[in-house]
């Protein structure tokens, strides 16, 4: 008896034996011989060795803290032992970088696993027109390592210091140290508003140096940075909808 077809050819694993590495568009692979790893919970789809997952939720008291104040926080689970992990979230594209000694801020529904050498945390973002959400809340990855995220579908890499940037808040993934964000009312005039605006009212402005990642589906809010009012608004800052 046999079995005819390329599948098990074209979908065999890659024999990548890096960190981290993309098994394809969708699905990370992760070699835990270079040690624990965090990554969000339920993002497990497979492994191979031995395996061990123990749940942190938020991350510690301080990070508890920090969600029951301001709303925002992501699940994380951290991984160790010895084989290989493979992770994935509802087959959004995976977008793997490596920091050294660097820093990202990061809406928290797109993160998904990085190095256990990378510092994380939640923090306020810094910007005028955040005040008239209550204050707006990311994730931040700090230090030396892996990481990677989610996107739906192909994103682009804006490099903010070539020219004014603006995006829609839920489309907006991450932005790199170095560039600073605010909010810009747009009204579109007078007559915009009458007929009952263009819904693109509240935007998020980035200028200094560095890259903004933004997805082509504004879909970041279904459970990324939340206001300070605790609800689950979504996207960064529950009234930047776009």
């Amino acid at each position: 008896m046999a079995i005819h077809g390329s599948l098990f050819q074209d979908f065999k694993e890659n024999a990548s034996q890096d960190p981290f590495s993309l098994q394809n568009k969708k699905l990370l692979k992760i070699q835990m011989s270079y040690g624990p790893v965090w990554a969000k919970s339920g993002t497990m789809v497979a492994y191979q060795g031995d395996v061990r997952f123990e749940n942190k939720g938020a991350g510690g008291l301080g990070k508890m803290l920090k969600t029951a104040v301001t709303g925002e926080g992501v699940d994380m689970m951290q991984c160790s032992g010895q084989g290989e992990l493979f992770v994935a979230e509802n087959a959004a594209e995976v977008q793997v970088m490596y920091l050294e000694n660097d820093a990202i801020s990061v809406n928290g529904n797109n993160v998904l696993a990085f190095s256990s050498s990378i510092e994380w945390d939640i923090h306020r973002i810094q910007a005028r027109g955040a005040a008239m959400t209550g204050g707006l809340y990311n994730v931040s990855l700090r230090g030396t390592g892996y990481v990677a995220i989610t996107t739906k579908g192909d994103p682009v890499a804006l490099d903010v210091a070539s020219s004014p940037t603006f995006g829609d808040a839920q489309a907006v993934v991450m932005w790199t140290a170095g560039v600073n964000m605010d909010v810009r009312v747009d009204t579109g005039g007078i007559k915009s508003m009458v007929r009952g605006g263009t819904g693109e009212t509240l935007q998020m402005a980035f200028s200094g140096n560095g890259y903004v990642l933004v997805q082509p589906s504004e879909s970041v809010i279904e459970g990324g940075a939340q206001t300070s009012s605790g609800g689950r608004s979504g996207g960064i800052g529950g009234l930047l909808g776009g």
